[in-house]
């Protein structure tokens, strides 16, 4: 396999860590900016909104450009905006450098995965590809509890200089290490808009849209929720961190497994139902803290499980417009993301509590259940082949 798929995995690592890192900080960002902790959550929204347009949008519009040059001047706009935040004075310049940050790492991550599939044989296509997804994940897992420790010693501000020091060792590496990448085919925006005119395909992405908004609706005011709930200090909010982001990296192939046990339709319908149950679940069990561990444990892991059964499910439904469909499916999740901050921050501020925050996501992900069911029913899975999971999987 090429070794410079490793470069591209540290890569996504890097960029990777600036969407959710955030999360586990939301407290000190707010005091040192002197904006509400709501005000402070909508830095997770506005990143996954504009990651969600920025992706298809941009990769439309730079067809022309040649990989390597807009994959290096992609990590350059990053590593500034991480500088912004850096220097940042006023909660304003640091939303504006997340709308530079997110665009960036919008087009990093797809070009990695790009770049990656035309570096090396088909044979290690998918080991290749599963290196890269692995950044993002290890990016999701240490990333909250990494940034907590370091904001608690050196101030929140040291992790963004932090991110843009390893964005441009990644740069320098790229630069060096990486041959010029001929131009692909890439498919027109309108292409893909109009691919969700079919409604077995719109409701099957409107189900991972509305997974994420319910799972959003706490977790990206899960600091908060543990501070109420346990009065816990920044050392134990961080474990909660790693402890859900193992379990949230082992969903994947948790929800993988059941697909190819019970087939991918069940899949999905068992998934989103046992997430509801399990977040409607949440505010009940900190009357102990073991039984809160056991059920974020559940929490973290379902959240994850529903991509490998769903990304198959989009390959089934139409063969032809896979590749479009995966890409619409990050936009999803993106957007899934962005409403679910921004619905829980302003619900936050109304009531001043985030007990309630778990109830209201519950609704979202019984919306989502609504949309799996609709579209399931009217999808052609008669002849669904099991054998076709491995390498839907491979391709997410």
């Amino acid at each position: 396999m090429n070794w410079r798929v490793y470069i591209l995995a540290v890569t996504t690592f890097a960029v990777g860590l600036v969407e959710l890192i955030v999360g586990g900080i939301l407290p000190n960002i707010a005091e040192d900016l002197h904006v509400s902790l709501a005000t402070a959550g909508q830095l997770i929204t506005i990143f996954a909104l504009v990651y969600a347009i920025s992706a298809p949008v941009l990769l439309s519009l730079t067809a022309k450009v040649e990989r390597k040059r807009l994959f290096l001047i992609s990590l350059f706009i990053f590593t500034l905006g991480n500088l912004m935040t850096f220097f940042s004075t006023t909660f304003i310049i640091v939303l504006i450098a997340r709308i530079f940050t997110a665009m960036s790492t919008a087009l990093v991550i797809v070009l990695s995965l790009t770049i990656t599939t035309k570096i090396v044989e088909p044979k290690h296509r998918a080991k290749a590809l599963g290196l890269v997804f692995m950044g993002v994940s290890s990016a999701l897992v240490i990333g909250v509890p990494m940034g907590i420790f370091i904001t608690e010693a050196f101030g929140w501000r040291a992790i963004f200089l932090g991110i843009s020091i390893l964005s441009t060792l990644s740069m320098i590496l790229i630069a060096l290490l990486l041959e010029k990448m001929p131009i692909g085919e890439v498919v027109p925006l309108k292409a893909q808009i109009k691919s969700l005119a079919n409604l077995k395909i719109l409701t099957a992405q409107l189900t991972t849209l509305f997974m994420l908004a319910g799972h959003y609706m706490l977790y990206a005011y899960l600091t908060p929720f543990l501070v109420e709930a346990f009065d816990m200090s920044p050392s134990w909010i961080s474990i909660c961190y790693l402890i859900f982001g193992i379990a949230s990296v082992s969903g994947n192939a948790v929800g993988g497994w059941v697909s190819d046990k019970i087939g991918t339709s069940k899949a999905i319908i068992l998934i989103v139902s046992a997430f509801a149950i399990v977040l409607f679940s949440i505010p009940y069990t900190i009357i102990a803290l073991p039984l809160f561990l056991v059920f974020t444990v559940l929490w973290g892991a379902l959240s994850w499980a529903l991509t490998p059964p769903l990304q198959n499910y989009l390959i089934q439904t139409d063969p032809k417009s896979s590749d479009i469909q995966q890409s619409l499916n990050t936009a999803a999740l993106q957007i899934g993301i962005s409403i679910g901050s921004a619905v829980g921050g302003a619900m936050f501020a109304l009531t001043d509590s985030v007990m309630h925050l778990a109830s209201f996501g519950t609704i979202l992900v019984l919306c989502a259940l609504g949309c799996a069911i609709f579209s399931i029913k009217r999808a052609p899975l008669g002849q669904e082949q099991h054998g076709d999971y491995q390498s839907a999987h491979h391709n997410s």
